[in-house]
């Protein structure tokens, strides 16, 4: 991502790596690679390489990216070399898949495979649409149904674990949930975030955000579903300033509030429809996929315990 050998790519691929090679296609050199941080919630990594005057690849504004969209997705599946493979983008915006925490993918049918992870996926133009992540496949191999993580997301991690070896999620205070089809009746055809509790001390508290309410924008830009809101909070910076915009009592109400870090705040609550955390105890929803991966009847329902912080 940069001239001076920044490298993108997964969490999950550099995780407990001893030592780090990389090889560049053209160049017969193999590079000895350094971690420069890592976010475990979204699966993005930054490693470097000392190099000069490298090809640097071009981000292109995946809020942009729409559905039908050609895509390339490079990689080197099962080993075998460096590969492009074709597709179009199936979805965005996709969440409660149970793979990351925090989870905003682009869905693509582009042939993704086990090699594949950290890879670009890129547009018709060569740009930078988004880092190839995960896939779901009962084989383990592709079936057209692959993730990758936005370019928008994989800058604004990549830039602070960049400068300061760490990205710090900004924190609302609230817990949430998508509005069901029992409550579209008294919010109408509003989509949002709807509250169901507020932490105490926290910037919903001083915002004056009830339970109840529903948010529906956050510095005028539309709230599409509680995942969205998740997202949108802890991509930004804490200290920010931000304006919510919400319904009570089907008015329409607004403030504005400065955001903190998550861990300034001792009775931490954030909770969306895929997970809870709450004094250090993170518990996630038996989704499919995670039902699967521990070996659970898809009959019961109920939590896991992801996370215990002592």
């Amino acid at each position: 991502v940069s001239k001076d050998g920044y490298i993108v790519t997964n969490h999950h691929v550099i995780d407990g790596a001893d030592e780090i090679k990389v090889a560049i296609p053209g160049i017969k050199k193999e590079y000895d690679a350094k971690i420069i941080g890592t976010d475990k919630k979204s699966d993005i990594a930054v490693i470097k390489i000392d190099g000069d005057n490298l090809n640097a690849i071009t981000f292109y504004d995946s809020d942009k990216a729409k559905v039908g969209d050609i895509v390339f997705a490079l990689g080197n599946p099962f080993g075998v070399g460096e590969t492009i493979t074709q597709g179009i983008i199936s979805a965005t915006r996709r969440s409660s898949i149970g793979i990351v925490e925090h989870e905003n993918f682009i869905q693509t049918d582009a042939s993704i495979n086990p090699g594949n992870s950290g890879g670009a996926l890129v547009n018709s133009a060569g740009y930078l649409v988004g880092i190839n992540s995960a896939i779901i496949s009962k084989s383990g191999g592709n079936v057209g149904i692959g993730f990758a993580i936005p370019s928008n997301m994989v800058i604004n991690i990549a830039q602070a674990l960049i400068n300061d070896g760490k990205f710090v999620r900004a924190y609302l205070g609230v817990s949430i949930s998508d509005v069901t089809e029992n409550l579209s009746g008294f919010y109408g055809e509003n989509s949002g975030a709807l509250v169901t509790a507020v932490g105490e001390d926290t910037p919903a508290e001083r915002l004056g955000l009830k339970r109840g309410d529903l948010i529906i924008k956050v510095n005028g830009k539309e709230v599409e579903s509680s995942s969205n809101l998740k997202n949108m909070i802890s991509s930004l910076t804490p200290g920010t300033t931000v304006t919510i915009t919400y319904l009570r009592d089907k008015k329409e109400m607004e403030g504005s509030v400065k955001l903190i870090s998550y861990k300034d705040n001792d009775n931490n609550l954030i909770a969306d429809e895929t997970g809870f955390t709450y004094k250090g105890l993170t518990v996630e929803s038996l989704s499919e996929p995670v039902k699967k991966s521990l070996g659970i009847s898809q009959n019961i329902s109920g939590v896991v315990v992801t996370k215990i912080d002592p």
